[in-house]
């Protein structure tokens, strides 16, 4: 995982001011945070998780949920929302976009399968433990979590109760923060269609 360069509490103060959005605008930014500063935040968000300085807003009981995905927001501003995510086998987030929000990821243990639409077909690719990745506006992906033969060296063994399993973890940043999704589907005519638009402030689909 990479070193730290700006801290969560203070990479709002390091940027300078940036025009104000006017969506109308193709070339007006819709945040003054780049890709490369949410990477930033995304890798001290996991550093500081391994450091146990989140652990006052983990399951209280220690046990990660099974059925569902689970997610706890980190940090909150009315630039960027900072999440915890954990990952259930067998479920997906459905092909979607972030609507005008700027996305990246930090994944703290086991791996994550993302299936990105590259205007032409779903090209899949495994994000391993330390590994990140950043989202543009118009990025159509779905995700997952990796089975754990996926990716070499996993620290998952796979044991026959998913329950037991080591959890999936990642760290999610997301500017200006969430407000809507729209999700798609790939037609008979190898074409992207989207199916419908929902107002969320949840990270990668409601919870």
């Amino acid at each position: 995982m990479r070193s730290s360069v700006l801290s969560l509490s203070s990479a709002r103060d390091a940027f300078s001011a940036g025009p104000p959005l006017d969506r109308a605008v193709a070339s007006a930014l819709p945040t003054r945070l780049r890709p490369a500063d949410l990477l930033r935040l995304t890798d001290e968000g996991a550093e500081d998780v391994l450091a146990g300085r989140y652990d006052h807003l983990l399951p209280a009981d220690g046990i990660w949920p099974s059925d569902e995905r689970w997610a706890a927001r980190l940090l909150t501003d009315d630039e960027v929302d900072v999440w915890l995510i954990s990952w259930t086998p067998g479920k997906s987030t459905e092909l979607h976009d972030h609507a005008g929000s700027l996305g990246a990821l930090t994944v703290l243990s086991g791996a994550l399968s993302e299936f990105r639409w590259n205007g032409t077909e779903l090209r899949r690719r495994v994000l391993g433990a330390g590994d990140q990745a950043s989202f543009p506006i118009g990025w159509v992906h779905d995700v997952m979590r990796a089975p754990a033969h996926s990716v070499a060296d996993s620290a998952i063994d796979a044991p026959l109760d998913p329950a037991l399993l080591e959890p999936t973890l990642s760290v999610h940043a997301y500017s200006p923060p969430l407000t809507a999704m729209s999700y798609y589907e790939v037609t008979g005519h190898g074409t992207l269609r989207r199916t419908r638009t929902v107002l969320t402030d949840q990270p990668e689909g409601d919870m």
